[in-house]
């Protein structure tokens, strides 16, 4: 009944505000996308999908047969629901696999710790290492600490994150998990833990990749890995009233030279402007410790189902060409998204505007643009039917998501669907990103976001560069 509700009210917008609307998007498209936006509501296709693959997959760590696995899991399920051009455009890249990871207090009150190796973590091999920490408030401090203040200790940098709606505080809490290894090698320490890049309570601990400052070859970081929340402040509570306090660790990952992973591409082409490119996209791996549901099953599930309802939304078809990409090795350092803007780079002019679904499954609550600042008012009329379901207008600062980063460089125009954040990072790279923390509703409304969008960027006359 509210499905029903919404699709009358979606229509009965699209009539009162045809006027409003720029030339480009005639009143005959606002209707089309209202009916669409209502369709999608009444439809569980994305959850089915986001089911089928943490069920049939699982973890899909970048360049692993699990992997291999998503990306024949996904030509199959795009093949089947009847896109066209549907291929796997392969790329090489070193594969990091988890081994072995543990950590306790052995003084002045020896007790278990909950940790998770960072991806790209060096080994401590067999015997792990022991010392004494030297704790940092952040990086900087670490950064502006004397050696003396380091050398031959096991780092810990207790930094909270900030937990807010559209997660900013993660790029501002993600910099010591990128570069605490490397900064703390310098110093010559014997490894680092770090407070979980996450808000969670739970006693988990976040995973994710780290960067390297270099290319040197010596520049390898020391081993890390990041400390679970309820374990940072049961460490924080022993360093403020004991002096000495000493840490044991032991991580056995394995860095192999070359795997294989990939980026999965399907199509809706397009009719007269066949040649112009609306791409929608999100990241096919994931961590290995959850199930990827909500990072970024989610996205994958979103951004196919939206597109089958364009597939199948009737006569006329769509002006311009839909590409789905499933991006591979994203979690690893957007590797598949360097693959797409090299392979692609001829004709990444003909993209028109492109964007990713890449923040778990909460609702959109506003719509950003990232495109010439002289079509910003016509990019943002492409958000019309989002702000009817609830979305407000962002900024024009959208990056267009993690996957975006290389065509964003290179001019292609992107906007943000900018999802609600508030405990996304409460999952986010954990053994708890499993498919029960997603709500059937929220991710068909995201959907119904997704079609409306989609389909006015496929048959508006703008373009927006």
């Amino acid at each position: 009944m509210f499905v029903n509700r919404l699709m009358v009210t979606l229509l009965l917008v699209a009539a009162s505000m045809s006027t409003a609307i720029a030339q480009t998007i005639s009143p005959q498209m606002q209707e089309k996308a209202a009916q669409l936006a209502g369709e999608a509501l009444a439809d569980d296709l994305a959850y089915r999908l986001v089911e089928s693959l943490t069920t049939e997959v699982g973890p899909r760590l970048a360049g692993t047969e699990a992997e291999k696995r998503a990306r024949q899991w996904a030509v199959r399920k795009l093949s089947a629901l009847g896109f066209a051009n549907v291929r796997v455009e392969p790329f090489e890249l070193p594969v990091w696999v988890r081994g072995l990871e543990e950590a306790a207090i052995t003084a002045p009150f020896p007790q278990p710790l909950v940790i998770a190796a960072l991806g790209g973590s060096t080994s401590t091999g067999p015997d792990g290492v022991e010392g004494e920490v030297a704790a940092f408030t952040s990086l900087a401090d670490l950064a502006a600490a004397p050696v003396s203040a380091v050398q031959g200790k096991i780092v810990f940098i207790d930094e909270v994150m900030t937990r807010t709606q559209d997660g900013s505080g993660y790029s501002v809490a993600a910099v010591k998990r990128r570069n605490a290894a490397y900064t703390a090698q310098q110093k010559g320490a014997l490894a680092v833990l770090i407070r979980s890049v996450g808000t969670s309570s739970h006693r988990f601990a976040h995973t994710g990749q780290m960067r390297r400052l270099t290319d040197s070859a010596a520049d390898t970081g020391v081993p890390a890995a990041a400390l679970s929340a309820p374990d940072a402040d049961q460490l924080q509570r022993i360093l403020r009233a004991h002096d000495g306090v000493r840490l044991r660790i032991l991580l056995t990952p394995e860095q192999r030279p070359a795997g294989t992973s990939g980026n999965v591409v399907a199509e809706i082409p397009g009719t007269e402007a066949a040649g112009e490119i609306v791409l929608i996209g999100a990241h096919l791996d994931s961590w290995d410790q959850g199930t990827g549901a909500i990072d970024d099953g989610a996205g994958v599930g979103i951004v196919i189902a939206a597109a089958r309802h364009l597939l199948v939304a009737g006569p006329g078809g769509l002006r311009r060409t839909v590409r789905i990409v499933l991006f591979g090795a994203e979690e690893v350092g957007l590797v598949g998204a360097k693959a797409y803007a090299q392979r692609h780079a001829q004709t990444l002019s003909q993209h028109i505007i492109a964007s990713e679904s890449d923040f778990g499954a909460g609702r959109i609550w506003r719509f950003d643009t990232g495109v010439d600042e002289a079509r910003v008012a016509a990019a943002q009329e492409l958000g019309v039917w989002i702000r009817q379901m609830g979305a407000g207008p962002g900024d024009n600062n959208a990056t267009g998501g993690p996957d975006m980063k290389y065509l964003r460089e290179a001019g292609v125009p992107v906007v943000g669907l900018r999802q609600n954040g508030w405990d996304y990072f409460d999952l986010h790279h954990t053994p708890n990103d499993t498919l029960d923390k997603i709500d059937p509703q929220d991710l068909a409304h995201n959907v119904a976001a997704w079609v409306s969008f989609v389909y006015l960027a496929a048959n508006g006359g703008e373009y927006y560069r």
